[in-house]
Order: structure tokens, then sequence, then C-alpha cells
């Protein structure tokens, strides 16, 4: 067989419509091929969904696709330009470590982002060297893949391999490049970059873009770009309640880290809260908490107006007509989130029908919780089994006072409480990411070479709401007191 056809058999069928834009919305450039790579993590089921032969993927040559050494047929690399507000400082970016190969086209007829994470440098790189080391990489597969699992909208990793060289950053570190597989890369940012340096002509050939890859239900409306931003805003409303159901912190909610698709995109220094308190920030460079997790909602409300900002141009021709109509479109974003969070609040204390008190009852809840720095999951799992005995709130009068209304409520519902449980087990995980594991596994995969610690936990995590004994070992709390800090790991 030659190398030809294995790239052929691995299963890549690739277009390039973003190439297809204006030229000004990217840099057309190859990866930068690498001393030796090691396929270190390969995720199986997902190549299978995207059409690709997993054993063909495993061979040198799949390897080498995956390490930017090979250009699969079909492919057109790309780095793509963008702007964004980091920390609320507007500023030019664009892709400075990564490329983007394609947009596989799967056996169903879905289209999804092949983007190289790691594969050198690009115009956009700001005097970084547009690799990227082994931790951060393995980091990303672990909780974009835990998200998935959660039911969270993500993207998605399809590989890691290691490239055979160092990366200094504080010290030096093995270099990897990850395969993150995405419905787009379409951001905040990216109309950002063109609302400021393009033309009305070019912002209107990335709306109807959008439209087509995205919202083409839509497409055809009167006024199709107004349906764009209301569609976004639904999107990220649903999204990032999601995240604060399972206690999950961004960690960097710029605006070029809110992808248009409604996917979770750019794991840096994310987390997961364990004691519940709305203050909670892990990321080290978030020092006045802009991004903590009890702020992220509203973060989401202030990128979604620098989005509608510009979009302006093609809400109306008249600049006040154009304004009010985004004011309003955003203005649905408050209520949108509140009503999906409540929605499943309500379903993580097994709560099918509406009651008026029932935000009071949450509240209360969560406001003991953050009190007695009550665990985020576990208090849930341990009232999903009747177990209160679990939750370090066992024995406080307000909470026994708490649950006594609880169970009443319950009680006032059609539903038998068999189905109060089932729901309760379908809302609220058995597992999360916990950090003091997710180091664990990182630490022997870059210290020691080991990628067992790594792999037990990515099967422990890949079925979050089993609720099986084999996960009781992956929900305990971290023995160490000492506050938990995540990096950037760029």
């Amino acid at each position: 067989m030659t190398k030809e056809n294995a790239i052929i058999a691995t299963g890549w069928n690739l277009d390039n419509s973003y190439g297809r834009l204006p030229k000004s919305f990217f840099t057309s450039l190859n990866p930068i091929p690498v001393r030796s790579p090691k396929l270190i993590f390969l995720n199986d089921p997902l190549a299978t969904s995207l059409g690709l032969n997993v054993e063909a993927l495993q061979s040198k040559d799949g390897v080498a696709v995956l390490a930017g050494n090979r250009i699969p047929e079909g492919a057109l690399p790309l780095a793509q330009a963008y702007a964004g507000h980091q920390f609320g400082h507007f500023a030019l970016l664009g892709d400075g470590r990564a490329l983007l190969l394609g947009e596989q086209i799967t056996p169903q007829g879905e289209r999804f982002d092949i983007q190289l994470k790691g594969s050198g440098q690009t115009p956009y790189s700001r005097r970084g060297d547009g690799r990227a080391a082994l931790g951060p990489m393995l980091r990303e597969y672990i909780i974009s893949e835990a998200m998935h699992a959660l039911r969270i909208a993500t993207t998605r990793s399809l590989a890691v391999v290691t490239t055979g060289e160092s990366v200094i950053r504080e010290t030096e570190l093995p270099g990897a490049i990850l395969t993150r597989v995405a419905a787009s890369h379409l951001r905040v940012g990216t109309f950002q970059y063109v609302s400021e340096w393009g033309t009305a002509p070019d912002l209107q050939v990335l709306a109807d873009y959008t439209l087509q890859r995205h919202f083409p239900d839509v497409d055809n409306a009167p006024n199709r770009y107004l349906l764009l931003l209301k569609e976004v805003v639904r999107r990220q409303a649903v999204l990032i309640a999601k995240w604060q159901l399972v206690g999950f912190i961004h960690g960097v909610m710029n605006t070029d880290n809110m992808a248009l698709s409604g996917e979770t995109i750019d794991y840096g220094p994310c987390a997961f809260m364990d004691a519940y308190d709305p203050a909670t920030v892990f990321s080290s460079i978030d020092v006045q908490g802009r991004y903590a997790y009890g702020n992220q909602p509203y973060i989401a409300g202030w990128n979604l107006s620098r989005f509608a900002e510009t979009l302006l141009p093609l809400l109306h021709v008249n600049q006040a007509q154009a304004v009010k109509l985004a004011q309003d479109a955003i203005s649905d974003f408050t209520e949108l989130y509140h009503d999906h969070w409540l929605a499943g609040m309500r379903a993580k204390l097994g709560l099918f029908n509406q009651e008026i008190q029932d935000e009071t009852l949450i509240e209360d809840l969560l406001s003991m919780m953050q009190k007695y720095h009550a665990d985020y999951t576990n208090t849930f799992r341990a009232l999903t089994f009747d177990k209160p005995d679990d939750t370090i709130l066992f024995g406080i009068s307000e909470f026994t006072q708490w649950h006594e209304l609880w169970q009443a409520r319950l009680g006032r519902q059609q539903e038998p409480k068999d189905s109060s449980r089932q729901l309760m087990q379908n809302s609220n995980p058995a597992l999360i990411p916990r950090n003091h594991r997710v180091e664990a596994a990182l630490e022997a995969a870059v210290k020691q070479g080991d990628y067992s610690v790594m792999e037990r936990l990515i099967d422990a995590l890949s079925n979050p709401y089993a609720h099986s004994p084999q996960q009781a070992d992956y929900s305990s709390l971290p023995l160490s007191t000492v506050p938990y800090r995540t990096f950037c790991g760029t």
C-alpha cells in the first residue's frame, strides 16, 4: 500500500468552506513538522463517528497527520484571525498555536472542524513559540470528554501526540499536539475582528456563513441577522446554565473564547467546584475574580453585548433602531438563562412540576451549602439517594427543616418518589473531574510517562450518571486544604 493510499484509507473527507471566505479572515500555512511524533491517546468512538479508520490513524502515516508532519488529502491548513476582549481589554488575536486542517464531512453529512493545537508558529503567535506542553493538552482531553459525557455542548478531543521536542515555559516540558474537533471555531471574537478591521461586505459574508453553518433554519427569515443574534443568545443561555448546574468554572471567558455554535471551547485554567461558593476562582491570572463561578452568567451577557455591537450594521439601516433591536435581544438572555437554570435545579431536586416557592427552596439549600462549605456535587448525590447523613449538612437544624420542606414538596407531586429519584440520578452526576484527580493523572503522565492513571480516570468519567460502585472512589474530596490554582498552560 502506498503512503497516499494509506492516508485515503484513514477516512479523511475534508472540505474547506472557511478557506473560501475573504482572505483577510485567515492566513494559509502548513504545520511545522515535529521530530518524532508518538500517539498517546486516540478517541476511538469519536474517530469512528467522524468516519475515520481507527487502525489507520494509529499507523505511522496516520500519526504523522495528527502531528502535522503530513497533510491529509483535501486539507488546506489555515490559522484563523480573530480579536477579543481579554479580561475586558480589546486586542487583536488569532490562532497563535493552532491550525485548521479543514472540515471533516462525516458519513451522516455532518461538518466538523479538525484543528491541530500546538502545531507551530503563525502570524498571530505574538512572540509565542506556537507549541503546546503535554500537560495542558492532556488536561483538555480529560475535561472536554468529561463535559461531553455530562451532556454539555463542547469541542472534543480526537487525539494527543507527543512531539519528541521540548517546550520552555517556566521549566522545560514535553511538547504535544492535540487534535480538536468542533462544530466550528467561529467566535464572538471572529466578528469583533471583522467589525474592527474588515469591510461592511466582509461582515455580511461572515454573518451569512455563520447562519449557513449553524442556523440554516433561519437563513431565509426577513431579518435573519436579528435571528442570528437571538439564536446565539439562546444557545449561550442553555450552555451557561448547564455549566452552573454541574459547578464548572471556565476560568477565562474572554470574548474570543465564546463559540457561536454554543459549544464550550478553550479549556485553559478551567476546573470544577468542590465546596459550593459563588466566589470560587481557580485561575491564577484572575486576581479580581472577573470570571468567578457566580459571575459566569453576567460575563456571558457582557460578551453577547459585544457580539451584538458587531451586528448593528446588519440589524437595521437606522442606527437607533439597530441598537434597540440588539438591546431587546440581549435583554432576553437573563430570563432565558434563569429559566434553564431553574428547570435544571428542579430536576436536580426531583421536581417535575412548578411551584412559586421552588426558587426559595433552591436558594435556601445553596445558601446552606455555602455557609457550611458543603461539597456541591456530593450534596446533590446524597439527596438523590436519600442519604442526608452523607453530607456535612446532616444534623444541622437549618438543614433538617429544609429537608422536611423538600420532602413535603415532593409529596405534592403526582409522580411517585421512584420517578423523582430517577430524575435526580439523570440530573446529578455521580462524579466530576475532581481537580486533585486530574492533577494526579497529569503528574503521572508528564513526569513518569504513566498514562494508566489518566486512562482509568477517563473511563470513570465516561458515564457520570451511572452511579456505579466503581465510581465511588472518584467522588472523594481532596485531603489537602491548600487552595487549588490553575494556569493557562500556553
